[in-house]
Protein backbone atom coordinates (compact mmCIF):
# COMPACT_ATOMS: atom_id res chain seq x y z
CA UNK A 1 0.00 0.00 0.00
CA UNK A 2 2.64 2.91 0.57
CA UNK A 3 2.84 2.11 -3.02
CA UNK A 4 -0.04 4.78 -3.39
CA UNK A 5 1.59 7.22 -1.38
CA UNK A 6 4.86 6.72 -3.09
CA UNK A 7 3.06 7.65 -6.39
CA UNK A 8 1.64 10.91 -4.95
CA UNK A 9 4.99 11.93 -3.89
CA UNK A 10 6.27 10.89 -7.06
CA UNK A 11 3.62 13.07 -9.13
CA UNK A 12 4.64 15.98 -6.95
CA UNK A 13 8.31 15.35 -8.43
CA UNK A 14 7.09 15.14 -12.10
CA UNK A 15 4.42 18.27 -12.05
CA UNK A 16 5.16 21.21 -9.17
CA UNK A 17 7.42 23.77 -9.45
CA UNK A 18 10.97 23.53 -8.33
CA UNK A 19 9.65 26.54 -5.82
CA UNK A 20 7.34 24.22 -4.59
CA UNK A 21 7.38 22.13 -0.85
CA UNK A 22 7.37 18.59 -1.85
CA UNK A 23 5.91 16.54 0.61
CA UNK A 24 8.78 13.62 0.71
CA UNK A 25 11.33 16.51 1.52
CA UNK A 26 8.94 18.00 4.66
CA UNK A 27 11.44 18.43 7.72
CA UNK A 28 9.11 16.05 9.47
CA UNK A 29 6.82 15.92 12.91
CA UNK A 30 8.14 16.93 16.36
CA UNK A 31 7.29 13.43 17.19
CA UNK A 32 8.48 10.86 14.72
CA UNK A 33 5.28 8.39 12.83
CA UNK A 34 4.95 5.94 10.40
CA UNK A 35 3.82 7.56 7.04
CA UNK A 36 0.60 6.73 6.12
CA UNK A 37 0.45 4.29 3.55
CA UNK A 38 -2.10 6.31 1.10
CA UNK A 39 -1.50 10.20 1.97
CA UNK A 40 1.61 12.72 2.02
CA UNK A 41 2.24 13.96 4.84
CA UNK A 42 0.45 16.80 3.75
CA UNK A 43 -2.60 15.39 3.09
CA UNK A 44 -2.61 13.69 6.49
CA UNK A 45 -2.13 17.02 8.29
CA UNK A 46 -5.72 18.59 6.31
CA UNK A 47 -7.14 15.27 7.45
CA UNK A 48 -6.00 16.22 10.99
CA UNK A 49 -7.44 19.74 10.73
CA UNK A 50 -10.66 19.09 9.40
CA UNK A 51 -11.46 16.36 11.95
CA UNK A 52 -10.53 18.48 15.11
CA UNK A 53 -12.35 19.92 17.73
CA UNK A 54 -11.48 23.45 17.31
CA UNK A 55 -12.10 23.47 13.41
CA UNK A 56 -15.63 22.13 14.39
CA UNK A 57 -15.92 25.22 16.86
CA UNK A 58 -15.27 27.73 14.04
CA UNK A 59 -19.03 27.31 13.38
CA UNK A 60 -20.04 29.36 15.87
CA UNK A 61 -17.12 32.09 15.95
CA UNK A 62 -17.63 35.51 15.05
CA UNK A 63 -15.82 36.88 11.71
CA UNK A 64 -16.70 40.60 12.27
CA UNK A 65 -20.44 41.09 13.19
CA UNK A 66 -21.32 40.44 16.34
CA UNK A 67 -24.03 37.94 17.12
CA UNK A 68 -25.57 38.99 12.96
CA UNK A 69 -29.45 38.25 12.53
CA UNK A 70 -29.88 36.47 9.49
CA UNK A 71 -27.95 32.92 7.72
CA UNK A 72 -25.94 35.07 5.38
CA UNK A 73 -22.74 36.42 7.23
CA UNK A 74 -19.59 35.20 7.51
CA UNK A 75 -18.41 32.79 10.71
CA UNK A 76 -14.98 32.30 11.23
CA UNK A 77 -15.76 28.99 9.60
CA UNK A 78 -16.64 29.92 6.26
CA UNK A 79 -14.00 32.42 6.52
CA UNK A 80 -11.54 29.95 6.96
CA UNK A 81 -12.96 27.74 3.78
CA UNK A 82 -12.86 30.66 1.37
CA UNK A 83 -9.55 31.03 2.56
CA UNK A 84 -8.80 27.62 1.88
CA UNK A 85 -10.39 28.30 -1.70
CA UNK A 86 -8.35 31.53 -3.09
CA UNK A 87 -5.15 29.84 -1.29
CA UNK A 88 -5.50 26.37 -3.50
CA UNK A 89 -6.15 28.56 -6.40
CA UNK A 90 -2.98 30.56 -6.25
CA UNK A 91 -1.16 27.43 -5.11
CA UNK A 92 -2.24 25.18 -8.56
CA UNK A 93 -1.53 28.04 -10.93
CA UNK A 94 1.65 28.28 -9.90
CA UNK A 95 2.27 24.65 -9.55
CA UNK A 96 3.05 24.35 -5.47
CA UNK A 97 2.17 22.44 -3.32
CA UNK A 98 -1.66 22.34 -3.15
CA UNK A 99 -2.16 20.16 -0.26
CA UNK A 100 0.40 21.63 2.50
CA UNK A 101 -1.20 25.43 1.04
CA UNK A 102 -4.51 23.78 1.96
CA UNK A 103 -3.55 22.10 5.44
CA UNK A 104 -2.44 25.81 6.73
CA UNK A 105 -5.04 27.69 5.25
CA UNK A 106 -8.08 25.04 6.92
CA UNK A 107 -5.58 25.58 10.54
CA UNK A 108 -4.66 29.15 10.59
CA UNK A 109 -7.09 30.55 13.15
CA UNK A 110 -7.86 27.37 14.91
CA UNK A 111 -7.20 29.63 17.65
CA UNK A 112 -9.14 32.70 17.49
CA UNK A 113 -11.28 33.51 20.41
CA UNK A 114 -14.49 33.73 20.39
CA UNK A 115 -16.36 37.30 19.46
CA UNK A 116 -14.04 37.97 16.72
CA UNK A 117 -11.06 40.34 17.21
CA UNK A 118 -12.83 42.26 20.06
CA UNK A 119 -12.31 39.07 22.02
CA UNK A 120 -8.76 39.16 20.88
CA UNK A 121 -8.12 42.18 22.23
CA UNK A 122 -10.11 41.47 25.62
CA UNK A 123 -7.90 38.36 26.31
CA UNK A 124 -4.98 40.37 24.89
CA UNK A 125 -5.19 42.88 28.35
CA UNK A 126 -5.85 40.11 30.53
CA UNK A 127 -3.25 37.06 29.70
CA UNK A 128 0.09 38.13 31.29
CA UNK A 129 2.53 38.54 27.79
CA UNK A 130 -0.42 39.36 25.58
CA UNK A 131 -2.42 37.24 23.39
CA UNK A 132 -2.58 36.77 19.35
CA UNK A 133 -4.66 34.37 18.41
CA UNK A 134 -1.40 32.99 15.16
CA UNK A 135 0.63 31.92 17.99
CA UNK A 136 -2.51 30.41 20.02
CA UNK A 137 -3.31 28.91 17.14
CA UNK A 138 0.17 27.70 16.48
CA UNK A 139 -0.76 25.72 20.53
CA UNK A 140 -4.03 24.58 19.62
CA UNK A 141 -2.33 22.07 17.02
CA UNK A 142 0.19 21.34 18.96
CA UNK A 143 -0.43 21.51 22.46
CA UNK A 144 -4.50 21.46 23.40
CA UNK A 145 -6.09 18.86 21.04
CA UNK A 146 -6.14 15.53 21.34
CA UNK A 147 -6.60 15.94 25.35
CA UNK A 148 -2.70 17.49 25.26
CA UNK A 149 -1.50 15.43 22.70
CA UNK A 150 -1.86 17.70 19.76
CA UNK A 151 -2.14 16.56 16.15
CA UNK A 152 1.41 16.22 15.66
CA UNK A 153 1.38 18.55 12.44
CA UNK A 154 4.47 18.81 10.07
CA UNK A 155 7.12 21.84 10.55
CA UNK A 156 6.36 23.35 7.21
CA UNK A 157 2.31 23.69 8.32
CA UNK A 158 2.93 24.52 11.87
CA UNK A 159 5.50 27.12 10.14
CA UNK A 160 2.85 28.37 7.75
CA UNK A 161 0.40 28.52 10.91
CA UNK A 162 2.17 30.83 13.27
CA UNK A 163 3.49 33.45 10.38
CA UNK A 164 -0.13 33.83 8.39
CA UNK A 165 -0.82 37.57 9.69
CA UNK A 166 2.58 39.24 10.02
CA UNK A 167 5.88 39.69 11.35
CA UNK A 168 8.54 37.03 9.65
CA UNK A 169 6.90 35.64 6.59
CA UNK A 170 6.62 31.53 6.01
CA UNK A 171 9.82 29.72 5.05
CA UNK A 172 7.61 28.16 2.20
CA UNK A 173 5.89 29.83 -0.85
CA UNK A 174 2.99 27.82 0.38
CA UNK A 175 2.68 29.48 3.64
CA UNK A 176 3.15 33.23 2.29
CA UNK A 177 0.41 32.62 -0.51
CA UNK A 178 -2.02 31.93 3.30
CA UNK A 179 -1.13 35.00 4.27
CA UNK A 180 -1.99 36.86 1.20
CA UNK A 181 -4.91 34.79 0.31
CA UNK A 182 -6.16 35.53 4.46
CA UNK A 183 -6.34 39.32 3.56
CA UNK A 184 -8.01 38.96 0.18
CA UNK A 185 -10.86 36.78 1.55
CA UNK A 186 -11.90 38.63 4.91
CA UNK A 187 -11.24 41.46 2.92
CA UNK A 188 -13.83 40.76 0.22
CA UNK A 189 -16.46 38.83 2.71
CA UNK A 190 -16.53 41.85 5.23
CA UNK A 191 -17.72 44.42 2.23
CA UNK A 192 -20.32 42.03 1.32
CA UNK A 193 -21.39 41.56 5.02
CA UNK A 194 -21.02 45.32 5.57
CA UNK A 195 -23.22 46.43 2.40
CA UNK A 196 -25.99 43.18 3.76
CA UNK A 197 -25.63 44.51 7.48
CA UNK A 198 -26.21 48.58 5.82
CA UNK A 199 -23.01 49.62 7.28
CA UNK A 200 -21.66 50.11 3.29
CA UNK A 201 -22.53 51.13 0.23
CA UNK A 202 -20.83 49.13 -3.24
CA UNK A 203 -20.44 53.03 -4.01
CA UNK A 204 -18.70 54.32 -1.39
CA UNK A 205 -15.65 52.11 -2.48
CA UNK A 206 -13.04 54.35 -3.26
CA UNK A 207 -13.07 54.95 -7.71
CA UNK A 208 -9.46 54.24 -7.78
CA UNK A 209 -9.44 51.08 -6.08
CA UNK A 210 -12.97 50.07 -8.46
CA UNK A 211 -10.88 51.01 -11.34
CA UNK A 212 -8.17 48.55 -10.90
CA UNK A 213 -9.21 45.99 -8.87
CA UNK A 214 -13.38 45.72 -9.88
CA UNK A 215 -16.74 46.44 -8.53
CA UNK A 216 -18.04 43.21 -7.34
CA UNK A 217 -16.81 40.95 -4.91
CA UNK A 218 -15.76 38.28 -7.63
CA UNK A 219 -14.30 40.96 -9.64
CA UNK A 220 -12.19 41.82 -6.55
CA UNK A 221 -10.95 38.49 -5.96
CA UNK A 222 -10.19 37.47 -9.48
CA UNK A 223 -8.10 40.41 -9.92
CA UNK A 224 -6.18 40.34 -6.86
CA UNK A 225 -5.53 35.84 -7.53
CA UNK A 226 -4.63 37.04 -11.38
CA UNK A 227 -1.77 39.55 -9.74
CA UNK A 228 -0.36 37.17 -7.61
CA UNK A 229 -0.32 34.64 -10.43
CA UNK A 230 1.27 36.93 -12.71
CA UNK A 231 3.58 37.97 -10.27
CA UNK A 232 5.13 34.30 -10.53
CA UNK A 233 6.15 31.59 -7.83
CA UNK A 234 9.59 32.99 -6.84
CA UNK A 235 8.95 35.92 -4.41
CA UNK A 236 5.43 35.57 -3.63
CA UNK A 237 3.25 38.84 -4.18
CA UNK A 238 1.64 41.09 -6.29
CA UNK A 239 2.86 43.99 -9.08
CA UNK A 240 2.97 47.64 -7.95
CA UNK A 241 -0.48 48.73 -9.09
CA UNK A 242 -2.95 45.85 -7.91
CA UNK A 243 -0.62 45.86 -4.47
CA UNK A 244 -1.35 49.63 -4.02
CA UNK A 245 -5.44 48.90 -4.60
CA UNK A 246 -5.00 46.18 -2.06
CA UNK A 247 -3.34 48.14 0.41
CA UNK A 248 -6.05 51.74 -0.43
CA UNK A 249 -8.83 48.72 0.06
CA UNK A 250 -6.95 47.52 3.12
CA UNK A 251 -6.77 50.92 4.38
CA UNK A 252 -10.44 52.05 3.43
CA UNK A 253 -11.93 49.13 5.40
CA UNK A 254 -9.77 50.10 8.31
CA UNK A 255 -11.40 53.49 8.68
CA UNK A 256 -14.68 52.45 7.97
CA UNK A 257 -16.15 49.60 7.81
CA UNK A 258 -13.67 48.18 10.87
CA UNK A 259 -14.39 51.17 13.23
CA UNK A 260 -18.03 51.61 12.54
CA UNK A 261 -19.74 52.36 15.47
CA UNK A 262 -23.21 50.54 14.66
CA UNK A 263 -21.11 47.42 13.54
CA UNK A 264 -19.38 47.77 16.82
CA UNK A 265 -22.33 48.94 19.05
CA UNK A 266 -21.82 45.15 20.89
CA UNK A 267 -17.94 44.93 21.01
CA UNK A 268 -18.11 47.13 24.28
CA UNK A 269 -20.03 44.24 26.18
CA UNK A 270 -17.37 42.03 25.04
CA UNK A 271 -14.75 42.89 27.10
CA UNK A 272 -16.61 42.83 30.24
CA UNK A 273 -18.16 39.42 29.33
CA UNK A 274 -14.69 38.15 28.74
CA UNK A 275 -13.17 39.82 31.88
CA UNK A 276 -15.83 38.31 33.99
CA UNK A 277 -15.21 34.47 32.61
CA UNK A 278 -11.16 35.07 33.05
CA UNK A 279 -11.65 36.36 37.11
CA UNK A 280 -13.85 33.99 37.90
CA UNK A 281 -12.41 31.22 36.43
CA UNK A 282 -8.77 32.18 37.80
CA UNK A 283 -10.34 32.24 41.20
CA UNK A 284 -12.01 29.18 40.96
CA UNK A 285 -9.83 27.27 38.17
CA UNK A 286 -11.87 24.00 39.21
CA UNK A 287 -14.82 24.87 37.40
CA UNK A 288 -12.99 24.40 34.24
CA UNK A 289 -12.94 20.60 32.61
CA UNK A 290 -10.29 18.44 33.89
CA UNK A 291 -7.71 18.91 30.95
CA UNK A 292 -6.96 22.49 32.29
CA UNK A 293 -6.35 21.46 35.28
CA UNK A 294 -3.18 19.83 33.80
CA UNK A 295 -1.95 23.05 31.87
CA UNK A 296 -2.42 24.84 35.26
CA UNK A 297 -0.27 23.04 37.11
CA UNK A 298 2.06 22.45 34.30
CA UNK A 299 2.17 26.25 33.20
CA UNK A 300 0.24 28.25 35.47
CA UNK A 301 -3.54 29.15 36.15
CA UNK A 302 -4.05 32.29 33.88
CA UNK A 303 -2.33 30.14 30.85
CA UNK A 304 -5.38 27.38 31.89
CA UNK A 305 -7.70 30.12 31.55
CA UNK A 306 -6.60 31.80 28.23
CA UNK A 307 -6.78 28.15 26.53
CA UNK A 308 -10.05 27.91 27.81
CA UNK A 309 -12.07 31.04 27.06
CA UNK A 310 -10.17 31.42 23.46
CA UNK A 311 -11.20 27.98 22.32
CA UNK A 312 -15.33 28.69 23.32
CA UNK A 313 -17.17 29.61 20.61
CA UNK A 314 -19.72 32.69 21.16
CA UNK A 315 -22.18 31.05 21.83
CA UNK A 316 -20.84 28.62 24.51
CA UNK A 317 -18.87 32.00 26.23
CA UNK A 318 -22.13 33.86 26.53
CA UNK A 319 -24.20 30.77 28.24
CA UNK A 320 -21.15 29.96 30.42
CA UNK A 321 -21.72 33.72 31.67
CA UNK A 322 -25.37 33.80 32.09
CA UNK A 323 -25.04 30.69 33.55
CA UNK A 324 -22.41 32.04 36.33
CA UNK A 325 -23.55 35.87 36.27
CA UNK A 326 -27.25 36.08 35.58
CA UNK A 327 -29.77 34.93 38.20
CA UNK A 328 -31.87 32.09 37.02
CA UNK A 329 -35.34 31.17 37.36
CA UNK A 330 -36.33 29.51 40.35
CA UNK A 331 -37.71 26.21 39.71
CA UNK A 332 -40.07 24.11 42.48
CA UNK A 333 -39.84 20.75 42.99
Amino acid sequence: MDAVRRRTEEIERQTLSPLAAFSDASRGRERPEEPCPIRTCFQRDRDRVIHSKAFRRLKQKTQVFLSPEGDHYRTRLTHTLEVAQIARTIARALRLNEDLTEAIALAHDLGHTPFGHAGERALNRLCPGGFRHYEQSLRVVTRLEREGAGLNLTWEVRNGIVTHTKGEWAATREGRIVRYADHIAYMNHDIEDAVSAGVLKNEDIPREIVRILGGTKSARITSLITAMVRHGAEEIGMDAEPAAAYDALHDFMYSTVYTDKEAKREEQKVDGLIEHLYNHFKEKPTHMPESFWYIMWQEGVDRAVTDYISGMSDEYATRTYETLFIPQKWRVP
